[in-house]
């Protein structure tokens, strides 16, 4: 039998996957061919979507992007033997998009089947977790710590110390919470994980459990990823035993932008509105109901199973400085290649955006990028060569956050984008303090008088953007100021409307 993948990716939904799927079914009947047809993740590569790999004895053969209607064409010329064909981009492994990258945490994405947990375990999952079930609770922890794993969603606090303090804190129930919660502009290494190897965020939560005494975790997911959704409900039904006394239930997101902040989304986790707290006390001291709670995005337990399953050494030795092992990269906006890619802390701005992302779609020359979703700051031309590590970007004033990149060619209007940056803030916020609430809206109003031609208000601006930054609850309020500071400081020209109508 021969076996041919199409991903289930919800990129590679929209673009056609099913019917490609039905019609590879009903060629093979019609060619009388046995095949079977695994619908796996996505290899990354968006603009090759929807791609089709066969499974040869030479290796897995890609083909892409194909629509349903080039099914019938591949057939004819022996695509299931791996045939040449002008779609055939010949072994995926080889792909160079692929070869350059170093694949760690999203390592299985693309290549096993995300339903089948025997396809996991036969691809070096579950490795971890046997590990972790002979180690001492600390000995775990440690181990996390030593490997110099930092929260992948954004923030960038040091996982070990979180989960060291969960651990020392005595109570009865301990939980653990993953935030899924994707809901930054140009993400979707969390949804790639969630649809397409699933059992490798429960392998992590159930590590995380055993490091600190709990028996009970939750994964708060996007509400706009119905897929994730699915893959994770069905790899919990597929997983029966396999992660003992550790329960996890998936929690469907309420869809506001600030339940991403930890705080909110335990409040939505318990049934109320979705209100940021004050902390103290932390919520790895009083968390979910009250419980000491480890909270980690997605991509921080997806790296978990790794450390132990290959050593803190191994992880710790990739990347740079303080920011170690690996991190999905996502490229999107005005980029050619618009896609994942996983690598090693270290690289620069530049190499990612040029010599994997290939410039702009447009083919203008990039103006500026947005790192770290909506609140990010934007990075002029002057600032590609910025390597790519946490405390380089915080250095000029950015963030690196959950790696998403949105690149904006020389038609951008930096004005309007500040602008939208207070919008964006208004309508998301959760009202709970002034500075947020209030000035948010005051900053669309402002920006629209400078836009107009009052060069007087720039001082309000920045006086404006102070008292967010020092006086908002989270960083909802505290963060909007970078967009509209990084705009106003590199791009001044597109705030006066004489040289940028």
């Amino acid at each position: 039998m021969i076996t041919v993948y199409v991903p289930a990716d919800a990129v590679a939904l929209a673009l056609g996957a099913d019917a490609v799927a039905k019609a590879i079914g009903d060629e093979a009947q019609r060619h009388g061919k046995v095949v079977r047809i695994v619908r796996n993740g996505s290899r990354g590569m968006f603009w090759l979507e929807p791609l089709v790999e066969v499974a040869t004895p030479h290796g897995r053969i890609a083909y892409g992007p194909v629509a349903a209607t080039d099914v019938a064409g591949l057939f004819d010329h022996g695509f299931l033997e791996g045939n040449a064909h002008p779609l055939c981009l010949g072994p995926a492994d080889e792909i160079p998009y692929l070869a350059r990258q170093r694949r760690v945490t999203m390592k299985r994405v693309g290549i096993t089947d995300p339903r089948s947990l025997a396809d996991y375990l036969a691809h070096g999952g579950g490795l971890g977790l046997a590990k972790a079930r002979a180690m001492a609770p600390t000995e775990i922890v440690q181990a996390v710590t030593d490997a110099g794993l930092r929260g992948r969603g954004g923030a960038a606090f040091p996982a070990g110390i979180k989960w060291k303090t969960v651990l020392e804190t005595s109570a009865e129930q301990k939980y653990v919470v993953c935030n899924a919660d994707e809901g930054d502009s140009g993400t979707f290494s969390d949804r790639m994980l969630m649809e397409g190897d699933p059992f490798c965020l429960l392998e992590g939560m159930a590590i995380a459990g055993l490091a600190v005494g709990a028996t009970r975790g939750y994964i708060y997911v996007r509400s706009e990823y119905p897929h994730a959704f699915a893959a994770l409900n069905a790899a919990l039904a597929e997983a029966g035993g396999w992660l003992g006394e550790f329960g996890i239930e998936v929690r469907k997101a309420a869809g506001a932008y600030v339940c991403g902040e930890e705080t909110a989304m335990l409040e939505s986790i318990e049934g109320k509105r979705g209100l940021v707290r004050a902390k103290p006390p932390l919520p790895a001291v009083s968390g979910l109901f009250g419980q000491p709670t480890v909270i980690n995005n997605v991509m921080t337990f997806a790296a978990v199973p790794d450390i132990l399953a290959r050593g803190a050494g191994f992880y710790r030795d990739l990347g740079v400085d303080r920011s170690r092992g690996t991190l999905p990269f996502q490229l999107a906006g005005n980029i050619k290649y618009g896609g994942l890619v996983e690598v090693p802390f270290g690289l620069t701005l530049r190499e990612l955006l040029y010599d994997f992302g290939g410039g702009s779609r447009s083919g203008r020359p990039l103006r500026a990028v947005q790192v770290g979703g909506p609140l990010g700051a934007y990075l002029p031309k002057s600032q590609f060569d910025t390597v790519l590590d946490y405390e380089a970007f915080a250095a000029i004033g950015a963030v690196l956050g959950h790696g998403g990149i949105v690149a904006f060619d020389d038609t951008v209007d930096m004005a309007r984008q500040a602008r939208y940056a207070f919008a964006f803030c208004a309508a998301e916020s959760c009202g709970k303090c002034t500075p947020c609430r209030i000035g948010s809206t005051r900053g669309v109003e402002v920006v629209d008088r400078i836009r107009a031609g009052d060069q007087s208000q720039v001082d309000l601006l920045r006086d404006l953007c102070d008292t967010m930054v020092n006086g908002s609850l989270c960083a909802m309020g505290a963060m909007t100021p970078y967009p509209v500071l990084s705009a106003l400081n590199h791009f001044p020209e597109d705030f006066r409307p004489e040289d940028h109508p």
